[in-house]
């Protein structure tokens, strides 16, 4: 019970350390806020987006590779079909065009390499934003909270001037600290995203350029891909 106790006074206590540390930062402490929320959600976002985006690309890419040398390209694209991830898209895209020249092939799958690339890197500018106009409304902040600070001990008794702008750099500095926070955090995260995003499109890049070389060996050897749309006599 006392350790109940104790919790729930310690978390008052920090609850209360906060709003005193949000409220002595001024107006800029709420935007840099609003700007942190931002760019957790933006993050968030994109941590669900990639990890979807993501696949086993040699795993697939044996599995595809199987298929086409057994001369079973319904099975590669199948293979394909089951996913939500852009690799497998791009390596449908090919497989579809499987009888095809390979410049066709080429062209098919750079055509939706353009399409998903956009996909992965979708906001990812948005994080170093929110990192950089973090830190620079700390900057103003603690400018402002200075300039405050130097015009209230003007006219105040020159004994009391040293504690009074010792008292206002310290509020002043907390927009700093804050926006040093959300900055550091958010480029933490555009950094682990931004590798995710460049392990993604690498992966599509080279599996693709596979896939195209390994079609173009075997086209000769393919049987025709049966056309499941029924034509009208």
């Amino acid at each position: 019970m006392e350790n109940e106790v104790a919790k729930v006074v310690s978390d008052q206590s920090f609850l209360q350390t906060l709003a005193i540390f949000m409220d002595e930062g001024g107006v800029f402490m709420w935007i840099i806020l609003a700007t942190w929320t931002f760019g957790i959600a933006i993050a968030l976002e994109r941590i669900k987006s990639l990890f979807s985006y993501d696949i086993d690309g040699n795993s697939l890419m044996n599995m595809v590779k199987k298929h086409v040398l057994n001369n079973d390209v319904e099975k590669a694209i199948q293979s394909c079909s089951n996913s939500k991830a852009m690799l497998p898209m791009v390596l449908k895209s090919g497989l579809k065009r499987a009888n095809q020249e390979k410049d066709q092939i080429q062209d098919a799958v750079d055509s939706t390499i353009l399409e998903v690339t956009p996909k992965v890197d979708k906001r990812m500018s948005y994080l170093g934003l929110v990192a950089n106009v973090s830190t620079l409304i700390g900057l103003l902040g603690t400018i402002y909270g200075l300039i405050e600070s130097f015009a209230a001990v003007a006219n105040a008794d020159p004994s009391s001037k040293a504690k009074l702008l010792a008292l206002g750099i310290s509020k002043a500095m907390n927009t700093t600290a804050f926006g040093l926070i959300s900055a550091i955090s958010i480029m933490v995260v555009h950094n682990i995203l931004s590798n995710k995003s460049e392990k993604i499109i690498a992966e599509i890049e080279e599996y693709s350029l596979k896939l195209v070389d390994l079609l173009g060996t075997k086209k000769k050897k393919m049987p025709p891909i049966p056309n499941n749309t029924s034509n009208a006599a």
